[in-house]
């Protein structure tokens, strides 16, 4: 019975973790899609002829896209954001 207890709280820890990691990847995976989302705009700022400003317009469009795909499911996630940066919550 003991194995059996010790092997449940194992696979609730390690679910924890990769829960933790998971939320953790799509932090970086926000940051990385913003990044994009600036960078598309700067580029359509440059854009210069036709097909680069059509270009620019696409690659802003797909990043915004991206970026509310993304914060939509942080906010479905059960979790806390600022305790996870370290914030105090109030």
């Amino acid at each position: 019975m003991w194995k059996w207890l010790r092997r449940k709280q194992q696979t609730a820890d390690l679910a924890k973790k990769s829960g933790q990691q998971e939320q953790l990847e799509l932090i970086e995976e926000i940051n990385t899609a913003k990044r994009e989302w600036e960078n598309a705009q700067r580029f359509f700022e440059y854009a210069v002829d036709g097909d680069q400003i059509d270009y620019a317009i696409f690659a802003i469009a797909s990043a915004e896209k991206r970026y509310s795909m993304l914060i939509r499911k942080a906010k479905r996630m059960p979790v806390q954001w600022s305790l996870l940066k370290g914030g105090a919550v109030q």
